[in-house]
């Protein structure tokens, strides 16, 4: 590739000094291991629902994806397993190459934009092949790319396949250098929340106990959430006498502890993870196990997401709920779930509530199955927006994947 004078300029620009490396302090694990960056900051939702979709269609691969600047949210929390997220190093060709000598990806998957010349070119020279996706012109628009358009124009050819998320997304693209047709316009990448695995024995016996009953989930409730929720309950109870509430404590709320203080509100209380069914006097089922999530998204038709009454919890991911039909309700502080709740809520998939009283009244009215169904349909259109295009990505890079392995 001829190099032009704008990409020699910057390369020995970003040659002085030294270099600055994020801690390689994770190892690189063994297998396949796809590199996803997330160019745009608030993209990692959809980066990350990208990654779990790669890793449930390939067994045995990891992913490892990067970002400029990790918000401190992210640095407290784990990701999901076979997801290792960390800080791209900066573009000192020691650093790159470090970069790269621990990492040894497979393939690469650049999104939205903002490209970073010496890792891409030597990302390249190792023979890792490269997709740019989800780009946008806002990507494509910062100070090097207005006065040195060159750097991009010798970078986007070494893409295998490049997706634009609008049609000014591809023409900025066609500026820059790419030709008529080397750029396929596509919709936004976006989550689209992970269809939950559940026991189905499990399913089936449960559904068995409740027939005839209205159901709801309050999940991740926080200390400072459980008051709100059992008043909410109390009050669902008046107009809907059969209304099972099934509890899950999340942070510092001990099961023990939240069944303790059920009792005391002389609720009938059972414990699901000590192998208890419901009957018909059952008010409130409590279950802490994280794999009975999906299962009791699908047995309610409205379900309570917690950590969004008080600040600092993080949240629940709202987009799990709505692919599996339940309606979502949910308080103001969402955190980093903010645009996923915000697209549940445009769509009539969700609804935010404020206290106990607005909780039991959405409750009462959202068990009703007219109510719940509709809820649970526009819910459905918004988990399936970015389908199409998750399919089209995850079919490029298996089949690279493949070819990397020599797989016919």
């Amino acid at each position: 590739m001829a190099r032009s004078l704008g990409l020699t300029a910057y390369r020995a620009i970003a040659g002085r000094g030294e270099g600055r490396m994020p801690p390689l302090n994770i190892p690189r694990p063994e297998g396949e291991l796809l590199w996803i960056h997330c160019g745009e900051p608030d993209g990692y939702l959809a980066v990350q629902d990208l990654a779990m979709r790669q890793i449930a269609s390939r067994p045995g691969l990891n992913v490892l994806i990067t970002m400029a600047d990790l918000p401190r949210s992210m640095t407290d929390s784990t990701p999901p397993a076979h997801i290792i997220l960390t800080e791209v190093c900066d573009e000192h060709p020691a650093s790159v190459e470090t970069f790269l000598d621990h990492w040894a990806p497979d393939c690469c998957v650049w999104t939205w934009g903002r490209l970073r010349p010496n890792l891409l070119l030597s990302a390249s020279a190792r023979n890792c092949p490269m997709f740019l996706i989800n780009a946008d012109a806002a990507g494509f628009d910062g100070r090097r790319d207005r006065w040195l358009p060159d750097v991009a124009r010798n970078l986007l050819p070494l893409f295998s396949a490049v997706m634009a998320r609008n049609p000014a997304a591809a023409r900025r693209l066609s500026q820059l250098g790419l030709g008529h047709g080397e750029t396929e316009i596509t919709a936004p990448l976006q989550a689209g929340g992970q269809a939950l695995a559940c026991n189905e024995t499990d399913l089936a016996d449960l559904a068995a106990t409740c027939i005839g009953r209205a159901i709801w989930f309050a999940n991740g409730v926080q200390p400072e959430e459980l008051q709100t929720v059992l008043a909410a309950h109390r009050q669902a109870l008046r107009l809907s006498h059969r209304l099972l509430l099934v509890l899950r404590p999340a942070g510092a709320l001990d099961p023990q502890d939240a069944y303790a203080q059920i009792r005391a509100q002389e609720f009938r209380v059972l414990q699901w993870d000590e192998g208890q069914y419901p009957d018909e006097t059952t008010q409130v089922l409590i279950s802490e196990d994280p794999h009975d999530i999906g299962l009791f998204y699908r047995m309610a038709p409205v379900s309570f997401l917690g950590g969004s009454l008080v600040a600092g919890r993080g949240g629940v991911d709202p987009l799990e709920a709505a692919a599996l039909g339940s309606a979502v309700l949910y308080g103001p502080r969402v955190g980093r779930y903010l645009q996923s709740y915000s697209r549940l809520a445009s769509a009539g998939a969700a609804r935010i509530i404020n206290d106990s009283a607005a909780l039991g009244m959405a409750v009462s009215r959202l068990v009703a199955p007219d109510q719940a169904a509709i809820m649970a349909h526009a819910g459905w259109e918004v988990v399936s927006e970015g389908a199409v295009l998750m399919d089209r990505i995850t079919d490029l890079v298996q089949d690279m994947l493949d070819t990397q392995q020599g797989v016919e």
